[in-house]
C-alpha cells in the first residue's frame, strides 16, 4: 500500500468524521464523529512514520500512546454523557446548551 492511499483513506476518514460531527445533534454521534476524525490523524501519521522510517519503533510508539489517550479520552467523555443523561435526561447537544443554570 503507497502514502498516497494511506492519506487518501485519512483524508476518506476525516471527512467522514467532520460530516458527522457537524450534521448530527446526538452527543454520542458527535462523540463518534471526534473518533473517526482522531482516528484518521493516527492513520495517517502511521503511514507517515512508516514510510519515512520504516526501521524504526519510535513511531509506532507514538501511534500507540495516540490510540491509548483517544480510548481513554472517549471512555471519560462517554461515562460523562451518561451521567449527563440519567441526572437530567440530556442526549442532544442543544439540551446540553442549556446547563449553564
Amino acid at each position: 500500500m503507497s502514502l498516497e492511499a494511506v492519506l487518501l483513506l485519512a483524508a476518506a476518514l476525516w471527512c467522514t468524521g467532520l460530516f458527522g460531527a457537524l450534521t448530527q445533534q446526538s452527543i454520542v454521534m458527535l462523540m463518534m464523529g471526534l473518533e473517526l476524525m482522531l482516528g484518521a490523524v493516527i492513520v495517517a501519521a502511521a503511514g507517515a512514520w512508516y514510510y519515512i522510517a520504516p526501521g524504526r519503533a519510535d513511531g509506532q510508539v507514538v501511534v500507540l500512546v495516540a490510540v491509548t489517550a483517544m480510548a481513554l479520552e472517549m471512555a471519560i467523555g462517554f461515562a460523562v454523557v451518561t451521567a449527563l443523561f440519567r441526572h437530567r435526561e440530556v442526549d442532544m447537544t442543544d439540551m446540553a446548551a442549556e446547563l449553564k443554570e
